[in-house]
């Protein structure tokens, strides 16, 4: 999409859902989030668990922000291309330098590490990046669905997807078999189509900052006092030990819900001049912070580079997590835009070549397949 079609508020929100990202990523793999299973959280653990809660809603924000723009877009074999150009880079070279360097940590370095680095996709490199690749790919058929079906059609087809995937699992007291805590394509086609009714019909509820604030705030704290009474339930009676994080997965109501808050509060924000421009021109790189930091040479080594296992108290969890989530966000940032940079070059360069020009033309004769679809 380019700077015109943007809006500065959502690519606000983007960047702060992966900075949030982050965080999840820094408490989880820096060893800082205590099992709830355990005898004692401590006051570290217990400030964790709690920061855990309010940033737990990133990776469905991340998912609503996409499908409001993916919903009204049609499908692209160029822009699928560019993505899965994009992971693969990343994948096979921050892999071989962890690998060559030695920094890796807790990742055994044997042919499966390799087959990972070299099909991220479908060896499941990055496990958003294969549900969101999985669900660009669905895009087609979503996409002509959601644009010929009713207000009632929609809520009905939301509704079911929801209750399916979502409400059960929150208010059974059992693990489905089939739940997969939302780390897969099916919850983010729910995400999707719930963001793709939001941009269709609009919703009065959303409308209110103040409500939309609210029940972010109501459910994050919801979901951290939940988690704190299925603990208390399962030290007091041993039983309920697989569900004491249920209520901190993507796909419980508790963190979905506080997802579209904070959507509602942003998505009724004006941002304009020289602040949207700035916003608007670092949004399209935070796919990159992603990439950087959960690749499989860095994933369990960077925390301690940033202090996480140097933490004593909750103030300093505090600021060592906000620090990290802010140094993290920037390198990521700097080292896409290199990226972006070295392969608009080589696509110049190769430009030059025949075969090259008819392949970049048969793709654009593919885009033009579904732009009245």
């Amino acid at each position: 999409m380019s700077d015109k079609k943007r809006m500065a508020n959502l690519e606000l929100l983007r960047c702060l859902a992966m900075m949030m990202v982050i965080v999840l990523h820094y408490l989880g793999k820096g060893g800082l989030l205590p099992e709830l299973t355990g005898e004692s959280l401590g006051s570290v653990g217990t400030a964790a668990w709690l920061l855990e809660a309010f940033c737990i809603v990133a990776v469905n924000l991340y998912m609503l922000i996409s499908g409001y723009f993916l919903c009204t877009s049609s499908f692209k074999l160029s822009r699928l291309l560019q993505l899965l150009i994009q992971v693969w880079l990343y994948s096979a070279v921050f892999g071989m330098i962890g690998a060559a360097t030695g920094i890796i940590r807790e990742t055994p370095v044997d042919t499966h590490y390799f087959l990972t680095l070299m099909f991220p996709v479908s060896m499941e490199h990055y496990w958003f990046l294969t549900a969101y690749i999985f669900l660009y790919l669905l895009l087609p058929f979503l996409g002509v669905a959601v644009k010929r079906m009713s207000r009632q059609q929609m809520q009905l087809a939301v509704g079911l997807l929801l209750v399916t995937f979502c409400a059960l699992k929150s208010i059974l007291p059992l693990r489905l078999e089939t739940d997969q805590k939302g780390y897969d394509c099916l919850w983010y086609l729910c995400v999707f189509m719930t963001a793709a009714y939001i941009r269709r019909f609009g919703s009065t509820f959303l409308r209110r900052r103040g409500r939309s604030l609210g029940l972010y705030a109501a459910c994050c704290l919801l979901a951290f006092a939940g988690s704190m009474v299925l603990r208390f339930c399962y030290l007091r009676t041993g039983s309920l030990g697989r569900m004491t994080g249920m209520c901190m997965e993507y796909n419980h109501i508790l963190p979905f819900l506080a997802a579209l808050g904070l959507f509602g509060v942003f998505a009724g924000l004006e941002i304009q001049g020289n602040i949207a421009r700035v916003i608007n021109s670092i949004a399209p790189y935070t796919l990159g912070v992603y990439l950087l930091h959960e690749n499989l040479g860095l994933r369990y080594t960077w925390q301690d580079w940033l202090g996480a296992d140097r933490i004593s108290n909750p103030g300093e969890l505090l600021l060592r997590t906000l620090t990290a989530a802010a140094v993290v966000f920037c390198i990521g940032i700097l080292t896409d835009m290199l990226r972006a940079k070295l392969t608009k070059g080589i696509h110049v360069l190769l430009g030059r070549l025949k075969a090259y020009a008819k392949l970049v033309e048969k793709i654009e004769n593919a885009d033009g397949l579904f732009k009245e679809a």
